[in-house]
């Protein structure tokens, strides 16, 4: 029992670091610059984006390459601009940690 739980901690303990490495992410290539998580800035609340995929299989990728090519029409008038200074995989690491927000 005790190693289960000693297991269970060890996976949070994770999963906390790694939003956490995930925010920081999105600190640093700019994101936060135009959405927060909980509420919208000139795009929209990043709990509000992982609401609307909610189930939606293709998501990550969708996001990811939206992340990096930009985009419009999804969320209004405001096109989101193109953001070169993101690999494709830290692209799928912030698609990931967009849609993981509750």
């Amino acid at each position: 029992m005790k190693a289960i739980l000693v297991a269970a901690v060890a996976v949070a303990a994770f999963a906390s670091n790694a939003a956490l490495a995930s925010e920081q992410l999105a600190k640093e290539k700019n994101c936060l610059a135009c959405h927060a998580i909980d509420n919208k800035v000139v795009g929209p609340g990043y709990k509000e984006v992982a609401a609307k995929y909610k189930g939606d299989k293709s998501a990550e990728a969708k996001l990811a390459t939206k992340i990096q090519k930009g985009g419009s029409g999804v969320w209004g008038q405001i096109p989101m601009p193109a953001n070169p200074q993101v690999s494709e995989a830290e692209a799928k690491k912030l698609a990931a940690w967009v849609l993981s927000l509750k």
